[in-house]
């Protein structure tokens, strides 16, 4: 989704004052200024300290979590109107820069995910072919449940000396813990077990993860998408706030949840790619294997993703069952060949659409990208060398004069 230009850098010039809609004068007439984007630009960053709204009961064209993600950006003047008013200015907005291809498209897929959520969920004989889900408790967040105590506690404690208490960072930028319960697993590996079930008996041709990926399920698709909402905004975005905020780790509002299945009747290995996500999240949940490492070749940006991998960004990962690795999207990495057994691992791809929006208009990724700091780096030490020449040239032409 694009929202193109919507983030101004200009100062904002124009003055509006808006009266709420209680301000009336009894008989009906109100000097309420409707907030537009033609009076009313967006803050170039976001207010950290306001709480937004809640939009998760309306229904929008767009997923709530854009809108209070959004909401952080609005002129100070709009932040305190109510809720439709900051609706209807942020619709305009996404209105604006979405095409409407990409609304039809979003329309189509939910309508999809409607069509299975209504078929899979509901609970007819079994000689219809029809399996309702087995573990309910899955589908809303319950975090005692679903995860390690140690997990728990330094979420709670949301500080970058708490996170690093339970994590290692083998390699700069991928940090590993211990996050699920071994239950949990078995729960969330027989749910997708029985929607696959229900998937070969009713013949539903469904969309995979991804397009490497032939196997496997998209868990938002078949009603876990609220629960991996809660997963994202109050476990996955506290951590990548902390170490990566540079991709706008604070500012992720939408999400992308699957889970991937590898073995010799799957998927065998994954090519070296990137995500499209700005922080990914990875758990394996079992089952008994062999091979699968992930492989790490260093972060990039889009311009330079096909360049050569230095050696200090080599590094391998193997998978432990309950076990997460956490990175930016842009690390690139791929999966080696699982040798026996069958590996199924739950992938959360984290997005950020003010990011993405704010990335349109960088030139340099050298905050982030491995190569863009070393072109930095040598367009530095190249600079510092030239000015050292210069200085001992015009040393050296004035010592000639003195000796004239």
């Amino acid at each position: 989704m694009s929202l193109d230009g919507a983030l101004d850098r200009r100062k904002d010039t124009h003055s509006a004052t808006l009266t709420g809609a209680g301000n009336g004068n009894g008989n009906g007439a109100l000097t309420t200024a409707i907030p537009s984007y033609s009076t009313h630009r967006l803050r170039l960053n976001p207010n950290t300290d306001h709480k937004p709204d809640s939009y998760e009961d309306l229904q929008l064209e767009f997923s709530p979590l854009l809108f209070s993600s959004l909401e952080r950006y609005l002129p100070p003047t709009l932040l305190n109107v109510s809720r439709e008013s900051k609706v209807q200015y942020m619709r305009e907005i996404l209105l604006r820069y979405s095409p409407e291809g990409e609304r039809t498209r979003v329309q189509k897929h939910r309508e999809y995910r409607q069509k299975i959520i209504s078929n899979y969920q509901v609970s007819l004989s079994h000689a219809e072919g029809y399996r309702k889900p087995l573990h309910r408790e899955l589908y809303t967040m319950h975090a005692a449940n679903f995860f390690v105590p140690s997990f728990l506690k330094t979420v709670n404690e949301c500080t970058e000396e708490s996170f690093r208490s339970i994590m290692t960072e083998p390699s700069p930028g991928v940090f590993a813990f211990e996050m699920l319960q071994p239950h949990f697993c078995e729960l969330l590996l027989a749910e997708v077990e029985n929607f696959e079930k229900w998937v070969h008996e009713t013949k539903f041709r469904i969309m995979r993860p991804n397009t490497m990926n032939k196997h496997g399920a998209v868990l938002d698709d078949f009603g876990l998408e609220t629960m991996l909402d809660k997963l994202m905004e109050d476990f996955v975005r506290p951590m990548s706030r902390v170490f990566f905020p540079e991709v706008g780790g604070s500012t992720l509002d939408s999400h992308h949840g699957f889970v991937v299945e590898y073995g010799l009747d799957r998927d065998v290995d994954l090519g070296f790619h990137v995500d499209d996500s700005e922080v990914t999240i990875n758990v394996c949940l079992g089952k008994q294997f062999s091979g699968g490492e992930l492989f790490f070749r260093g972060i990039r940006c889009e311009k330079h993703v096909n360049t050569e991998t230095q050696s200090e960004e080599i590094f391998d990962y193997s998978h432990v069952p309950g076990r997460a690795v956490l990175h930016r999207g842009r690390h690139r990495h791929g999966a080696r060949a699982t040798t026996s057994g069958h590996r199924i691992n739950l992938l959360l791809w984290c997005r950020s659409s003010v990011f993405r929006e704010l990335r349109k208009y960088q030139k340099d990724f050298s905050s982030w990208c491995g190569e863009c700091q070393r072109e930095k780096k040598e367009r530095q030490r190249l600079s510092i060398t030239t000015t050292k020449l210069e200085l001992l040239k015009r040393e050296g032409e004035a010592a000639k004069e003195a000796a004239s």
